[in-house]
């Protein structure tokens, strides 16, 4: 053990164990850097990162061994190669790491602390007769099969994808979703795009997904509207033309065969009523305080006549 010991300390003096002083700043750094290592992990597990990991850990391994055995003409290039892999890693990982910075911003973790970030008015996106007219479309084409691929536009603008179709700028109808998507039409085949209460382009082209995960019985519609949620915060609701069943992408995630309740709590959700409604309400409080308070004063002022 002793010579083991002199032999480290001789050949990898770096390993010598410094003074260890340990305090609660210590403690809050490990913390931090245990939940950075884990978010790292995981998202490397859930990307296609992990397969680039694994060769990247070879690579490393093999850099480890031209340094082990002093093999001196192998690391002379390692070390006038290593800036060109590090930007060949960002070019590379550019997809994963974008999706990883949008996910972060989507936490709003500034919106607490900023003064104004809470005073932000949120606004009604949709009106109730846009989603019946949303479900009652997605109902009628899933009982004749006809597939469709609806995007709905939330926070991250959709104009991108939005010029590369055809514009419509028409208010939301059922007749008009099914007319668009309906066979041998000219703008039945790509995607909707639909913005608050109005359809804005057809025939859109979409990213298609590259997850793995995703069943190889799914074609490109369903890939589509899986990828255009992986790279925006869009809702997208896709009709099988083989099957008829309705399917629910969202933030990369889709939930297929979805009845009619599952589809109008969506939609629901993306209008974000519930703050508007709160506001509505808060606003007829202060209306009908204003009118009792009204006809309190007109109460008055006849009997004192």
């Amino acid at each position: 053990m002793g010579a083991l010991r002199a032999w480290i300390t001789q050949n990898l003096p770096w390993l010598k164990a410094p003074a260890i002083t340990f305090g609660i700043t210590d403690v809050l750094e490990i913390i931090i850097l245990s939940f950075v290592v884990y978010s790292v992990l995981v998202w490397i597990k859930r990307s296609r990162a992990w397969t680039l990991l694994k060769g990247m850990l070879f690579v490393g391994f093999f850099i480890m061994l031209t340094y082990l055995f002093k093999m001196d003409t192998l690391t002379f290039i390692i070390s006038k190669g290593l800036n060109l892999v590090i930007i060949a890693a960002v070019i590379i990982f550019q997809p994963e790491l974008r999706r990883a910075l949008e996910r972060l911003g989507e936490k709003e973790i500034f919106s607490s602390i900023l003064p104004n970030g809470s005073m932000k008015e949120i606004v009604q996106r949709c009106s109730d007769r846009t989603v019946n007219e949303i479900v009652r479309a997605t109902l009628e084409m899933a009982k004749v099969k006809t597939g469709a691929l609806m995007v709905l536009e939330e926070n991250e603008t959709l104009a991108e994808y939005e010029r590369t179709g055809i514009t419509i700028d028409a208010i939301v109808s059922s007749q008009l979703l099914i007319n668009v998507f309906e066979h041998n039409t000219p703008l039945h085949d790509g995607a909707v795009i639909i913005r608050g209460d109005k359809i804005v382009s057809a025939t859109c082209y979409l990213p298609l997904s590259e997850n793995q995960m995703l069943s190889k019985e799914l074609g490109t519609r369903h890939r589509a509207g899986v990828g255009i949620s992986e790279v925006t915060d869009s809702l997208t609701i896709i009709v099988s033309e083989e099957t008829g069943g309705i399917s629910i992408a969202k933030k990369g995630k889709l939930t297929r065969n979805v009845d009619e309740s599952i589809l109008r709590a969506q939609l629901e959700a993306l209008q974000n009523k519930s703050v508007s409604s709160r506001k509505l309400l808060g606003g007829r409080k202060i209306f009908s305080r204003w009118k009792s308070e009204d006809k309190n004063e007109k109460g008055k002022e006849q009997n004192e006549a």
